[in-house]
Formats: C-alpha cells, sequence, structure tokens
C-alpha cells in the first residue's frame, strides 16, 4: 500500500508541471492574479486539426525522422555495441569517450562542419539531411546502451546455437536477438525520444523546409498564441509517452537496466 502511494506521489509530481499546459490549452485568457481562467474554450484544439497551424504536417514528418533516425542508429549500434562490449582491443576508451562527444559537447561545436558536407552532398533542407545529422546524438546513446547489455552477455548460448547447427542468421534472429531485446528497447526508446524532440539540429540542417513538431512549437510560441502553444506542446508529449508506456515493460527488465553500470 505505501509503495503505490510514494509511486502516485511520484508520478503526481513528475506531470505537475503539465498541469498549467493543459489548463492554457483550454483558457480563453488566463491573467494573474486568477487561479483558474474565467473563460474556457476548445478552440485552440480544433485549431490544431487545422491546416494552417501545420501540427499535421509537424507531426508526420516528426514521425518519420524519429523512426529512421531510431532504425539506422540501431543498425550500426548493433555491431558496435556488440564489438564494445564483448571485445577487448587497444584504443577501447578513446572510442567510448569519442562516443560521450556528441552527448557532451554543444551541436552548434560540430554543427558548421557538418551542414557544409550536407550542402555539398545537396541534403542540406532535405528530410533525409535531417535523418542523418539526428544521428549525431542517437547513435552514441544505442551504442553505448547495446554495448552495456552486451557486456553481461553470455556467449555460451551461442556456441550451443552453432552446435546445434543453426546458421549466423538464425543465431541472431532466435537467440542474440531475444536475449538482448529489453535492452534494444531501451536503447532505442532514448533514439527515439531525442530524435523526436530536436530542434537545434532540425533548425539548421532543415532550413526551414523540413517541418517537425518542436519547429511548429517555436513557430507558434513566437506568435505569441499561448493557449495554442500550450495544446501543440501537449499534443507533441503524447507520442513519446505512449512510447514510453509501451517501453515500461521492457524497462524493468533486469538485462536492460542492470547493465547500464558498465557504460
Amino acid at each position: 500500500m505505501t509503495r503505490k502511494v510514494v509511486l502516485t506521489l511520484i508520478i503526481g509530481v513528475l506531470f505537475l508541471p503539465f498541469l498549467p499546459l493543459l489548463i492554457w490549452s483550454f483558457a480563453q485568457g488566463w491573467y494573474f492574479p486568477q487561479l483558474l481562467p474565467e473563460q474556457w474554450t476548445v478552440a485552440n484544439w480544433q485549431a490544431i486539426f487545422t491546416a494552417s497551424t501545420k501540427v499535421g504536417q509537424g507531426f508526420v514528418q516528426s514521425l518519420a525522422i524519429a523512426s529512421l533516425a531510431t532504425m539506422l542508429a540501431l543498425v550500426v549500434g548493433l555491431p558496435a555495441g556488440r564489438a564494445l562490449g564483448l571485445m577487448e582491443f587497444p584504443g577501447k576508451g578513446a572510442i567510448k569517450l569519442f562516443l560521450l562527444l556528441p552527448i557532451i559537447v554543444s551541436p552548434l561545436a560540430t554543427l558548421m562542419g557538418i551542414q557544409f558536407v550536407l550542402i555539398r552532398l545537396g541534403l542540406s533542407g532535405t528530410l533525409l539531411g535531417v535523418v542523418l545529422v539526428h544521428l549525431l546524438p542517437t547513435i552514441p546513446y544505442m551504442t553505448l546502451v547495446l554495448s552495456s547489455v552486451y557486456a553481461n552477455f553470455d556467449l555460451g548460448y551461442e556456441a550451443q546455437a552453432r552446435t546445434l547447427g543453426a546458421s549466423p542468421i538464425q543465431v541472431l534472429s532466435q537467440v542474440t536477438l531475444p536475449l538482448i531485446a529489453p535492452g534494444v528497447v531501451v536503447g532505442a526508446l532514448f533514439a527515439f525520444l531525442i530524435s523526436w524532440n530536436e530542434f537545434l539540429l532540425t533548425f539548421f540542417v532543415g532550413s526551414g523546409r523540413v517541418l517537425t513538431l518542436p519547429m511548429v512549437l517555436f513557430t507558434s510560441l513566437q506568435g505569441g498564441n499561448t493557449g495554442l502553444t500550450a495544446a501543440i506542446a501537449i499534443t507533441s508529449i503524447l507520442p513519446a509517452l505512449v512510447f514510453l508506456l509501451f517501453s515500461s515493460r521492457a524497462l524493468s527488465d533486469d538485462a536492460a537496466i542492470g547493465g547500464l553500470g558498465d557504460v
């Protein structure tokens, strides 16, 4: 009983900052010193579904970019994480430090050079260019999470499968991936949320031609419509919250959480 009460309190504290957003999204003017708005409206939520706000376009492009960035980060992170988690070789510590640089260093420090390359390749201002630049923060998270999971991985399972005649593809699909699946979900969760909420990289590389929900939110904020901005902000939170809820079972798995200490 006490555990449920504590958990409820924690969830309440976590969601408390979103309460003003929810109120603002239904408020028709909310002025100090009013505790609550005197008039309520659903006009802000109705406006979200109109073409003029471009919320639908931003939602679709955000979903496409985050999904592609997550899948590409997984393709790179699986072999890289296996190498870092299971193998010992010269320069391993330096590689881990290099992976941490995009997380530690501001994106502005490397953005100008990356933007120059993308312009030369004709990818600046394109959806593909934004997806590629989103790999800058997502690949390190994915690789470090998977390397920690692989560090606790028992290679004996793969050896037994090969002894029984399993092909490399069968070993990967029927033995390795099911065992590291919780870690894959954790890495995918990090990658998706990072890409979904990324603004700065999208702003510079997208050059205003690639519209994501954070871009729509920023534009609305500049316009000064607080109610509409609050509704867009809540809309941008919901998909990430759904993704988090579906991943909660894997997040509680010891195989996923236990390995994080070795990063």
